[in-house]
């Protein structure tokens, strides 16, 4: 038997798979790392803490492994997108990666429209101006510490990172290269003309490979510390929505993918680079070959849940705080939550935004608040949902995974809020699968990744909408978009309170 690892690393640890050629994983860990928050808005990691963590895992990994080393054939990547990993001239790092949720940007977007012009900018890029994406983080560098900036030579994204430190190989690929703002989407080339008019140096931006791409093979080093075999092939990967969209079998027109993890997506694919949702959602490049998906973000999805547990419920498993969801009526007693708890990017593009629960009274209990969390967090995504809707996008079977995918009670609640039939997979992997499926695919196990796809995917369980609890969530998500006009003002004024 063959086998292909994948490693997904995430925001808050590497998760790698140890996948078999039925698709079958046969052995999975991960590995947590912290984040570093000095101030509001900043959200920073240690490149070293993703280099020694993966490193740690396929070691632990191999120590596990029955079969021989030489039958592990190839490996690849899922990465957190849009980070900042700064390197000098002999790669190594020059300060903490500036991550995807760190909100510090807003003047340096303000500055990209300014200079290169909104419209533009979504010509080039087909992605607004946000504090998440690499370009600003670039800008902020440039900006705050010249002298670091002075010494960088190259910038690459998390995965890119680690790939280069297990084989010396230093590669960005188009999926993540489009989380940038600096290239040219439908051309698949960096754009000169925005490195010009933003005065960086082009080179600056590594060389460009597919997703599929082979980039070496791990270094003797890295086989010495892990036991794998110096000669595992090793492939570029993808950003973790990509390859998330690969490991949900997002490879056909008409798929729609629902992903919750510490942000939320809500992923279509798309045929070509050519439609225009006028930077409402994001416009990536695919880590399936010359195709697109277009893409909608609540930035805190699980997150919400995780830091609602965390503050209110801490003792309780996840398990525990949800176990009654299902048993508390649609709209929680009249309790909304807004999840815009670290700003929101879809459809409200604000990283000034604040969470709110409306309606609170005295009856409320631990599990109203929760079936809110779980609503608010939905309602949220399924702004995404209805921007597709009217482009003209049919949604009538969406994928869900992630966290989402874990409880009975939400799966339903999807269903119903987004009135679209919700698959759930039998072995629900996310982007650690899609990274799998890409080494697969390039080690020449299938001639496409949607035959891989029909060879490792499988649906569980289908969550069709009740017609009544559409009608009744369709009410109250009225009431929710209602929400975030009437608290804009008030937040903005609050902000001179937050330290």
């Amino acid at each position: 038997m063959k086998y292909v690892i994948g490693i997904d690393l995430g925001t808050s640890a590497v998760k790698i798979l140890l996948v078999n050629q039925h698709g079958d994983v046969v052995q999975e860990l991960s590995k947590a790392y912290p984040l570093i928050q000095e101030k509001t808005g900043y959200s920073e990691q240690d490149p070293q803490a993703w280099v020694d963590q993966t490193v740690s895992g396929l070691s632990d990994l191999l120590k596990d492994f029955n079969g021989n080393p030489e039958d592990i054939e190839g490996i690849s990547f899922s990465g957190q997108m849009h980070g900042l990993v700064l390197l000098d001239e002999k790669n190594d790092v020059l300060r903490n990666a500036i991550l995807w949720n760190d909100t510090r940007t807003t003047e340096q977007c303000k500055r990209i429209y300014e200079i290169v012009g909104e419209k533009r900018l979504l010509d080039i890029t087909k992605n607004p101006a946000l504090e998440g994406f690499t370009l600003p983080k670039i800008l902020w560098v440039k900006e705050n510490e010249p002298e670091v900036f002075e010494k960088a030579k190259v910038f690459v994204l998390p995965k890119d990172y680690v790939r280069y430190k297990l084989t010396g190989s230093l590669h960005m690929e188009y999926s993540d290269a489009a989380g940038t703002l600096l290239l040219d989407v439908r051309k698949q080339e960096w754009s000169n003309e925005i490195c010009e008019l933003l005065e960086i140096d082009h080179h600056l931006c590594p060389p460009l490979v597919h997703s599929h791409d082979e980039v070496g093979t791990i270094s003797p080093e890295i086989a010495k510390r892990t036991g794998l075999s110096e000669s595992v092939r090793v492939f570029a990967g993808g950003a973790d929505n990509a390859c998330g969209a690969i490991g949900a079998g997002i490879l056909e027109d008409g798929k729609t993918l629902c992903s919750i993890g510490t942000s939320g997506v809500v992923l279509s694919y798309e045929e070509n680079g050519t439609k225009d949702f006028q930077g409402k959602v994001h416009y990536f490049n695919h880590s399936a070959p010359d195709v697109y998906y277009t893409m909608g973000v609540t930035l805190a999805a699980g997150y919400s849940l995780t830091w609602f547990k965390d503050v209110f419920a801490k003792e309780e498993s996840f398990e525990n705080l949800l176990a009654n969801v299902g048993s508390v009526p649609i709209g929680a007693n009249g309790l909304l939550f807004t999840p815009y708890i670290v700003g929101e990017r879809t459809p409200h593009v604000d990283a000034e935004i604040r969470g709110s629960f409306i309606g609170m009274d005295g009856s409320h209990q631990l599990e109203h608040f929760a079936r809110a969390v779980l609503e608010g967090i939905t309602f949220s995504l399924n702004d995404s949902v209805e921007i597709f809707r009217e482009n003209g996008k049919n949604i009538d079977t969406v994928i869900s995974i992630g966290g989402g995918a874990k409880n009975e009670a939400w799966l339903q609640m999807q269903a119903d809020i987004f009135n679209a039939k919700i698959v759930k997979l039998s072995s629900e992997q996310g982007p650690g699968m899609g990274a799998a499926m890409l080494a697969a695919y390039g080690c020449g196990w299938f001639a496409s990744l949607q035959d891989c796809a029909k060879e490792f995917l499988r649906e569980e369980k289908v969550y069709e909408p009740i017609q009544e609890h559409v009608e009744s969530y369709r009410g109250l998500y009225e009431i929710y978009k209602d929400i975030y006009p009437a608290t804009t003002g008030l937040n903005k004024r609050l902000m001179e309170y937050r330290n």
